[in-house]
């Protein structure tokens, strides 16, 4: 028998997403201040040759890392604070050859 998953009541889903979207907004003023940080760092050690080609260059590829690994690490404890994880079926529950702490 299949388990509801908590993120199928209303209220827990907008209550979850709610928090997820508040991450995702701190993140992403924590990546833009990580792109303007990157940016100095390299006017300062490299001077004269700071391009705009090298400005877009790191923008991107600090500012994209940053938000990706929070959205994915956001996905997580959205999943693991809804209650979503318990709700699984574990294909392994009573396979003795598995490890399981329980």
């Amino acid at each position: 028998m299949v388990k509801p998953s908590p993120l199928d009541d209303r209220t827990t889903s907008s209550v979850a997403w709610a928090r997820y979207r508040r991450l995702m907004k701190g993140m992403a003023i924590v990546s833009f201040g990580a792109v303007v940080l990157a940016l100095a760092w390299l006017r300062y050690s490299i001077g004269d040759q700071f391009s705009i080609h090298m400005v877009i260059a790191t923008a991107a590829g600090v500012g994209l890392s940053v938000m990706l690994g929070a959205a994915l690490m956001g996905l997580v404890f959205l999943s693991s604070g809804s209650g979503h994880d318990e709700a699984i079926e574990d294909p392994f529950e009573n396979d003795p050859d598995m490890n399981h702490d329980r």
